[in-house]
């Protein structure tokens, strides 16, 4: 029997690549080089631009500042936001993670889960009506 070989090239363990560039590539470009790189949606987003809130909060970031909070869940991470420390709000707290290599091209509310992971017990003495023939251990 012949052994099926695969099109797609192994992938290879090292620096992150973002469409091919490296994240020290990606910083050295424009924004605007940068944006005809992302996807569509993200790219219409940009395009349109974003409101004054939006833009004072990414000047802040662009300026240097860390530790920032935000309720703006639908801002795209950019290159040069890489390495910055971020709060974003999920509506009940806020959560903190540091920028990564990886997240470029996301949106900050896709590392900010606004529903809890869900974990069901066993049902207890007197949960329900139908947990009363349940046995007992």
């Amino acid at each position: 029997m012949a052994k099926k070989s695969s099109s797609r090239l192994p992938k290879r363990k090292g620096e992150y690549t973002y469409r091919g560039k490296t994240v020290t590539e990606l910083q050295a470009i424009s924004n605007d080089e940068f944006v005809e790189m992302l996807p569509a949606r993200e790219r219409r987003t940009i395009n349109r631009g974003y409101n004054e809130g939006r833009k004072d909060f990414v000047q802040h970031l662009k300026d240097g500042r860390d530790n920032l909070r935000t309720h703006y869940r639908d801002i795209i991470i950019f290159p040069e936001m890489v390495g910055k420390n971020i709060e974003v709000y999920n509506g009940k707290s806020f959560v903190a993670f540091e920028i990564q290599p990886e997240m470029i091209g996301h949106r900050f509310g896709e590392f900010s889960p606004t529903r809890p992971k869900v974990s069901h017990g066993s049902a207890g003495v007197g949960a329900t009506r139908s947990s009363k023939f349940v046995p007992l251990k």
